[in-house]
């Protein structure tokens, strides 16, 4: 039986998702729950592995397992094993067609930034900071140039396994909220190690007047990342969803704010 389960996790505690001998990453955690609820040892594949830091609310797994549960004893009886900085949200039963990492047609991300000259004790490890103002336009016409199929080698990581650099995004919006938060959500097919964060470092440097509003495609144009803009911080950072095939039978990905 092949199980899906819908994840939320506060990242500040773990380094990144993918497992580690020492044991401190998601899932590690997420399956010594597993292993607790189904007494078996059972392996998890993720939709997109999240680094440091890096938090979610619309993370997708899978398993395989021997044992049989209702969907709803999975969500309640593996979270009885989890920390509380880990939730399970939902599960769901498919076919062995369907696949977390390979059958995903689109990842959706948000970065929160707090713009303000003062660091907020209350949003620590929840947003990015930027003391400077930062000017809402510019930066939602530079975002404009994101859009589509482009080679976002200036975007990625010298880390970056990916065997191409080429992704179409389908979103990319800037909004400020309530005065001092601002909010950038991206969705596209997939993306390249660091890209989002990459790409909010450029957006920053356009907001704060340092580069002009028309320098985010030259600089995709370009294909350097040498030519780019320090890689923003983790911890502001979402995973806020992942969509597939209708035919899954998976919870329809809902919009909603990550901070209020």
């Amino acid at each position: 039986m092949r199980i899906a389960l819908g994840i939320e996790y506060d990242g500040s505690p773990y380094e990144g998702w993918q497992t580690q001998p020492h044991g401190r990453t998601v899932q590690d955690v997420l399956e010594r729950a597993l292993a607790s609820f189904a007494n078996e040892s059972l392996a998890s594949i993720c939709a997109g592995r999240t680094d440091t830091g890096v938090h979610a609310s619309g993370q997708v797994v899978h398993f395989d397992t021997q044992r049989e549960r209702e969907e709803q004893s999975w969500v309640r009886g593996v979270n009885r094993y989890l920390p509380p900085s880990v939730s399970i949200q939902w599960a769901r039963v498919v076919t062995e067609e369907f696949d977390a990492r390979h059958r995903a047609r689109a990842r959706h991300y948000e970065y929160w930034i707090w713009n303000h000259p003062v660091r907020s004790a209350l949003l620590d490890r929840r947003v990015g900071w930027v003391f400077r103002p930062l000017d809402i336009d510019a930066m939602r016409a530079a975002a404009r140039h994101a859009l589509g199929e482009h080679d976002f080698s200036s975007l990625r990581s010298a880390q970056c396994q990916a065997a191409t650099a080429v992704r179409t995004v389908s979103r990319c919006d800037v909004d400020r909220i309530g005065g001092s938060l601002i909010r950038i959500r991206a969705s596209a097919n997939a993306f390249l190690h660091h890209m989002v964060r990459n790409l909010v470092g450029a957006l920053i440097a356009v907001g704060t007047g340092r580069q002009s509003s028309a320098w985010l495609g030259e600089l995709i144009a370009a294909r350097d990342r040498t030519l780019g803009a320090p890689t923003m911080e983790a911890e502001g950072l979402y995973l806020t969803g992942v969509e597939y095939d209708p035919r899954f039978g998976l919870p329809h990905v809902e919009e909603r704010w990550m901070l209020r």
